[in-house]
């Protein structure tokens, strides 16, 4: 009976070799299927100078079989290409507990594109799934698509293959997310709230001036002449006249603004100043700095547990940091490790910090218990943040309608003063 050689992969993608006795090719990827494994290359024993061409070869006939849905995925112009933090957040659940249960990889990922609704994530699971198939390990598939994995989604899935604990990395990946969305709903929900009254407060404001000030400034004119207007009378008109001849301009101004803002966030020193500014802003740097010291304490010790060096652990939450001062930080403790130096002392002179986290840090690397230790610290910012949440939202509320109401009021002061004079001088005159 002829024996083959063989190239295949298990369930989480690594490779092995052998050798195997069978009447032919297709019974030795039968056999290798049933046991498990995906074969690359199955060739005659002593036809090895032939392998490289078959492995070229089955690499193309997979690259050919994902081309259809790569197409697919950058086919339309305004296509989504992008996956729902929420949506992601369920797939590595889902993918955990498949592996957590016993199903091997490249099933899990089938069962997971056959129930998937949204079609960005299940044409990337499809090609996820042809990649391990292929020969490719599940962090190198991930990298396929930077768009939905980032670099922290990889680099534990890395850590997980090698370790060999896939299914508990995925486990912690989808705590990681939940809980960092949980702190993100709650952070945009503090910044909602202000952003839509003023917004309001802003469209109330432009309609009036632009179409309620002029039918009574023509009133004015008609029943007081050249009688001089009282002076906050004057500036609501002269703000109207400026709004209905020259919005062009208003116009013109916010997109400079927003221009102008997009092009100091794009430059790295720009970036950093309004990071910086963002910290100290009244109201909400308290909650800005509080959930960048959570997100920063969980990154990090979400990693260090699940197996990432170090080193590369901290770049990686230097990219994910989310704030420049914070990354800056970062690149500092990542340099000062490099040397074999504490991280405490810079972590203390970015001033980010509070006295307490630096603390529990020096307590964790004197210990050994420095993953740890960032784990107690994210859930202990967790809960800051959510107390920083209900005080920013109590306190936001009056200020809110005091500004509407000073806006709105303003104008209806404004109109109501030549009218009380209209109204004398008709009472006067009769």
């Amino acid at each position: 009976m002829p024996r083959f050689e063989y190239i295949a992969l298990d369930s989480r993608g690594q490779q092995s070799e052998g050798v195997i006795e069978a009447n032919s090719a297709n019974d030795v990827v039968a056999q290798l299927r049933q046991s498990g494994f995906f074969p690359t290359s199955v060739l005659e024993e002593g036809k090895g100078g032939a392998a490289v061409k078959q492995t070229k070869k089955t690499q193309k006939a997979i690259k050919a079989a994902a081309a259809p849905r790569a197409k697919s995925k950058s086919g339309g112009l305004f296509q989504k290409k992008t996956v729902p933090s929420k949506t992601l957040m369920i797939f590595t659940r889902q993918l955990a507990t498949l592996i957590d249960a016993g199903l091997p990889l490249l099933r899990g990922l089938t069962v997971l594109a056959k129930q998937e609704k949204d079609p960005v994530l299940n044409r990337t699971i499809n090609s996820l799934a042809d990649a391990v198939q292929g020969g490719s390990t599940f962090s190198e598939s991930m990298a396929q698509h930077p768009r939905i994995f980032n670099k922290l989604y990889i680099n534990m899935v890395k850590a997980g293959e090698v370790g060999g604990v896939l299914e508990l990395v995925l486990q912690r990946l989808a705590e990681f997310q939940e809980k960092a969305q949980k702190i993100k709903n709650k952070v945009v929900s503090a910044m909602a709230y202000p952003v839509i009254v003023l917004l309001i407060a802003v469209l109330i404001m432009l309609f009036l001036l632009a179409f309620i000030v002029p039918k009574f400034e023509q009133i004015f004119k008609d029943m007081l002449g050249n009688k001089p207007l009282p002076a906050i009378t004057q500036i609501v008109i002269g703000a109207s006249a400026f709004i209905k001849s020259q919005w062009y301009f208003l116009a013109g101004g916010v997109a400079g603004a927003v221009v102008g803002f997009r092009v100091l966030a794009g430059n790295p020193a720009g970036r950093q100043l309004l990071d910086r500014v963002a910290l100290r802003l009244p109201l909400f740097g308290d909650l800005s700095k509080k959930s960048s010291i959570s997100r920063f304490s969980r990154t990090l010790g979400t990693l260090v547990t699940s197996g990432v060096p170090i080193l590369q652990a901290l770049n990686i939450t230097r990219e994910t940091a989310g704030n420049a001062v914070v990354a800056a930080a970062v690149t500092k403790v990542h340099d000062a490790v490099k040397e074999g130096e504490s991280i405490v002392q810079p972590l203390e002179a970015s001033g980010v910090f509070p006295p307490m986290v630096i603390s529990m840090v020096d307590v964790g690397e004197e210990t050994g218990q420095l993953p740890e230790m960032l784990l107690k610290i994210a859930e202990v910012y967790d809960d800051e943040v959510d107390n920083a949440v209900e005080g920013l939202t109590s306190l936001l509320e009056p200020i809110m309608i005091v500004l509407l109401a000073v806006i709105v009021g303003t104008i209806v002061i404004a109109l109501f003063m030549p009218l009380i004079s209209i109204i004398q001088g008709m009472q006067g005159a009769g």
